[in-house]
């Protein structure tokens, strides 16, 4: 089943059930990114404290609706300070500004943070750390600040500056409730690089490791399959798989649908088959384009969508409804891609 709920996302959070939600994965508007035109939204706050102490209250009210054994997992990337330009005197957002209307997609940083507002701490052209500003902020309210996964985008967004690297990473917060919780890491495990179904290993050699024979002493050695140990116990692992490493190359894909920042379904895949049995319930209280609940019915858990903006809402229900049981959204077809909204251009 597939819940959507229009309104702000702690109100709704609050009409929830004590423990009703396995885990939350979601991505929060970026700081000082873009204006989604809806009076209580999150993302233009005068600072970017003011910002992180907004989500902290949103997501400590998802840690009661989440169940004790629950995740939660966050999307966010970094923002630059910039001029001020699309700012009022005092701070506030400028709508009527010229500067405020020019919306980038996911993953542009450039921010437009009032000097006069922020002092000199977040002086123009800083790299503010807004992601570990919020796992900092998460742990000290209580949650279990577990890992940090690397979105690598193959594809990111082009970018004009000539003094720095061009951006092509977002942060994925892994966070639990409690210090033992659901995980399915062989629900999302991967294939050992090299492995050798027939032997059932894979010969490596000294300049594997960085360093070339320092560590193996110019000797070769097995690795892979068979040092990987099976996830229960430690017999050697002869499937072929391994632990899912922490940084995940994904693609970013365009939507036919008109919301800006859209979840590519292959990133928030591992999370739901990691994090939510068969069954269970996922909660998305940024539920943007609505792509967590794609991918939740596609693998057969239920799912909770929120968001602020009704045409969001309106537009979620439409995309759910078009999406039949696809299997993975790895595996499906032109035709299910095409009813889901998604193109691989």
């Amino acid at each position: 089943m597939i819940q959507i709920l229009t309104g702000d996302a702690l109100e709704q959070l609050k009409a929830l059930p004590d423990q009703s939600v396995n885990c939350f994965v979601t991505s929060p508007p970026y700081y000082n990114l873009r204006d989604y035109g809806v009076d209580g939204q999150i993302g233009l706050e005068r600072t970017p404290e003011e910002y992180i102490h907004k989500l902290v209250e949103t997501f400590h009210e998802a840690r009661r609706v989440l169940r004790d054994d629950g995740t939660l997992w966050i999307n966010i990337a970094d923002s630059y300070a910039g001029s001020g330009k699309g700012r009022n005197a005092d701070g506030t957002f400028n709508r009527k500004s010229a500067k405020a209307k020019q919306f980038t997609s996911r993953g542009s940083v450039e921010g437009n943070l009032t000097p006069t507002t922020t002092g000199n701490i977040y002086k123009p052209k800083n790299l503010i750390g807004i992601p570990w500003m919020l796992a900092f902020a998460l742990r000290a309210d209580g949650w279990y600040l577990r890992q940090e996964i690397i979105w690598a985008k193959p594809n990111p967004m082009p970018e004009s500056v000539r003094d720095r690297c061009t951006k092509s990473h977002e942060s994925i917060f892994l966070l639990s409730k409690s210090q033992r919780y659901y995980f399915d890491a062989d629900a999302i495990a991967e294939p050992c690089v090299g492995f050798d179904n027939n032997a059932g290993q894979r010969k490596g050699n000294n300049k594997t490791f960085r360093g070339g024979g320092v560590y193996t002493n110019n000797r070769s050695f097995k690795n892979s399959a068979e040092k990987e140990k099976a996830s229960v116990g430690n017999k050697p692992n002869k499937t072929g798989l391994r632990n899912k490493r922490d940084v995940w190359t994904v693609g970013t894909r365009g939507y036919s649908g008109a919301h800006f920042a859209t979840f590519p379904p292959d990133l928030i895949e591992p999370c739901i088959l990691a994090g939510c049995p068969r069954g269970g319930t996922v909660c998305d209280m940024f539920g943007g384009s609505g792509t967590v609940g794609v991918v939740a019915k596609a693998h057969g858990r239920n799912a909770i969508l929120i968001d602020l903006n009704p045409e969001y809402t309106d537009m979620q229900r439409r995309r759910i409804e078009n999406t039949g049981n696809i299997t993975s959204p790895r595996k499906r077809s032109k035709q299910e891609l095409t009813l889901s909204g998604w193109s691989d251009g």
